[in-house]
């Protein structure tokens, strides 16, 4: 087999989550669907914004607009591939997907972090709250994230630069997914994998650490309550961020023990459809079903939208 450097010809081929041709007009009109959901959804909360000033809101908005990024570097390229009956992609547009994937499946990470941060800060130290969480502290928070998934992000481009790949070569995902890329590699992938495992554990052990120890704060301070009530409106401030927690690491989870247990790339890729595509979908109806702030500047925002010639 004739082994080809990164050029600008050398490219590759997405499998994609299933090569029937019938089901191929039933993907397109699946994914674009929830796209456009996603989209829709994530846009909301991100104008609710306006109408709500508080830190939660602020990161909320935030996690929006990374989620719709998130979604955005990944099906756009998967429904033209359906809609042209194309696998191809190109080694710049295979580099660049994985790059700006990593960066905003690192800032969810982070950002559920951060949230779990303010909900402690909210409900263990309420009277110090506007203090401790004021726009500057959280604008630092935000800025730092992105520095630093950036950064990670781009070491692993720069190392993934030096590889080399076979014309055509075949990825068994609908999307450039690293491990998969590292797989196929011709070239030597050791230090990509040392450096892949030690910021995977690293990124993921640090945040859900975080996570893990802010509730644990949380309902120590729920025990000391007296008051049921007090506990339950307490607590109900944490119902949101929980889910959308426990959706992401949990399909997170499912997607890594799918391919760890099986060891089939197939089934890999189609859990993974949970934590890239489902996820974001759903995370603007986990805050809008369950927060009455948001419901409120929904239906102002509706009203006005109405009320408008």
């Amino acid at each position: 087999m004739e082994v080809e450097n990164h050029t600008e010809h050398s490219g590759f081929l997405l499998l994609g989550l299933s090569g029937d041709l019938k089901l191929q007009p039933l993907l397109f009109g699946l994914f674009l669907s929830m796209y456009l959901v996603t989209m829709l959804g994530n846009l909301l909360i991100i104008l609710v914004k306006i109408h709500l000033h508080t830190p939660m809101y602020f990161f909320l908005s935030i996690l929006s607009f990374v989620d719709i990024c998130f979604v955005s570097t990944t099906i756009p390229k998967m429904l033209v591939n359906i809609h042209t009956h194309s696998r191809d992609i190109s080694y710049r547009g295979c580099l660049t997907q994985v790059y700006f994937f990593m960066i905003f499946a690192g800032m969810d990470n982070f950002l559920l972090t951060t949230m779990a941060y303010d909900r402690y800060v909210a409900i263990c130290h309420p009277l110090h709250y506007t203090v401790i969480m004021n726009p500057r502290l959280c604008v630092l928070l935000v800025l730092m994230s992105w520095f630093v998934i950036i950064w990670v992000a781009l070491v692993h481009l720069l190392l993934m630069m030096r590889l080399t790949f076979s014309r055509g070569t075949e990825i068994p995902h609908f999307f450039c997914e690293v491990t998969q890329i590292l797989k196929v590699a011709q070239s030597d992938t050791l230090i990509n994998n040392i450096y892949l495992y030690v910021t995977t554990a690293l990124l993921g052990v640090f945040p859900v650490t975080g996570i893990l120890y802010s509730y644990s704060q949380i309902v120590t301070s729920l025990m000391k309550m007296s008051s049921t009530s007090s506990k339950y409106k307490a607590f109900s401030t944490c119902g949101s961020h929980l889910c959308v927690v426990s959706l992401y690491y949990g399909t997170s989870l499912v997607e890594y023990l799918s391919y760890t247990v099986t060891h089939s790339s197939q089934r890999s890729s189609i859990a993974s459809v949970m934590y890239t595509v489902v996820t974001p979908m759903l995370n603007p109806f986990i805050y809008t079903l369950r927060n009455k702030d948001v419901k409120g500047a929904l239906g102002r925002l509706f009203s006005r939208a109405v009320s408008c010639p």
